[in-house]
């Protein structure tokens, strides 16, 4: 039996994929059922996601209610540029579909199958980690626990207990904290675009999305420490127009803001992503700017791998594929953050930065839309690498 601790994207997506190949798993989740299907975070799902859980029986409502987008605009000097996917990357889009909608599809997926998922669990603790037989134990329901289990598999977030159930001896951390943050709205309007605009300006970036025909999703460039009350509704609009505007008439639609957030920007890798028989998958293994829409693809991909080795192991009992999880894993992890790090780096405007250090920026994205294969290397990589 293998134990999950969190019932995010990485957790759930695992808990489906054992389920297929016959294995047990138990779910445990320190917050309600309510909570988690109701936490609102975008969605940009890589062509290899969306396949993997269409393939795997959870994908009918992302079909049905996720938009295909098949390019980005980039936009700096007024004018705008689209990169076109499916013509640089064999065919291959993505998936406009919210992070909350697939936790909702995958929660329901496993009720349906009678998979085990225990929410609002307290205290929750791993013990026994490099043994064969590593346990879970918590308070569920006002009683004392303990699961028993082959592996514990920790998808509990960056903030959760797995990570730092490692010893500090054996674990080495890699950190970037970038000096902004972005500041984000939910916004009733109709669409402004029909596929997302990254915007490099003097003033900062600025990025438009589409979360559904009557809901879109905006961010501006912002302090990171910075207060939301320090953000009336005039000031945003004042903000993004400005960062927005285009030589060519296109206009921004407004609307009633009905939310506001900030957040914070940061790269995070843990290695190795194993110690003993506990995996680390998704967030609490490493986390990347949203820049380039990769967190929640991330732990699609590690919990692909994951669920492989985990049958194999029950299939065979060779362990090879399990102790190679953590370099296999890796490999895409750093990948993903070069192209995090890179895609933020050339939008944003640093607070030190020159105007030498901006005409670069310039550069740099003007090389991205005039020569195809530095386009290609955007596309690919945003569409995302194959997850086989």
């Amino acid at each position: 039996m293998v134990g999950i601790v969190g019932a995010g994207p990485a957790g759930l997506l695992l808990s489906h994929l054992l389920h297929l190949d016959g294995i047990e798993s138990v779910v445990i989740e320190s917050r309600s059922r309510q909570e988690i299907e109701a936490t609102i975070r975008a969605g940009v799902l890589e062509q290899g996601t969306v396949d993997l859980l269409a393939a795997t029986g959870v994908g009918e409502c992302m079909k049905r209610e996720g938009f295909v987008h098949e390019g980005i605009y980039l936009r700096f000097g007024g004018a705008t540029h689209r990169i076109d996917f499916p013509s640089l990357t064999d065919g291959r889009s993505i998936m406009v579909y919210a992070q909350h909608e697939v936790i909702k599809d995958l929660v329901a997926a496993r009720l349906a199958a009678g998979g085990k998922i225990l929410f609002e669990v307290k205290d929750a603790a791993v013990y026994d980690l490099d043994s064969a037989a590593p346990k879970i134990r918590f308070h569920h329901a006002g009683k004392l626990e303990e699961l028993h289990c082959d592996f514990v598999a920790g998808c509990d977030g960056f903030h959760g207990i797995t990570r730092p159930s490692i010893p500090s001896r054996l674990r080495r951390e890699f950190t970037r904290v970038y000096p902004f943050g972005w500041f984000g709205i939910l916004v009733e309007a109709p669409p402004s675009t029909d596929e997302l605009i990254y915007a490099h300006h003097d003033r900062g970036f600025a990025l438009v999305s589409t979360r559904s025909p009557q809901i879109q999703r905006l961010y501006l460039q912002c302090d990171p420490d910075d207060e939301v009350r320090n953000w009336p509704d005039a000031r945003i609009w004042e903000e993004l127009h400005a960062r927005l505007e285009t030589s060519d008439g296109w206009q921004l639609a407004e609307g009633r803001i009905f939310q506001k957030s900030i957040i914070a920007m940061r790269s995070f890798v843990i290695e190795p992503m194993r110690y003993g028989r506990l995996f680390l998958a998704g967030d609490a293994a490493h986390i990347v700017p949203p820049t380039g829409a990769k967190g929640l693809n991330l732990a699609t991909a590690d919990v692909r791998v994951l669920s492989r080795a985990i049958a194999s192991y029950y299939r065979t009992k060779d362990e090879s594929l399990l102790q190679a999880y953590s370099q296999t894993a890796l490999k895409r992890v750093w990948r993903a953050e070069h192209f995090s790090w890179w895609m933020t780096s050339m939008l944003h405007r640093f607070h030190d930065e020159s105007a030498f250090h901006h005409r670069l920026q310039l550069a740099e994205l003007d090389y991205v839309v005039t020569s195809r294969a530095k386009a290609q290397t955007l596309a690919e990589n945003y569409v995302g690498l194959p997850l086989e």
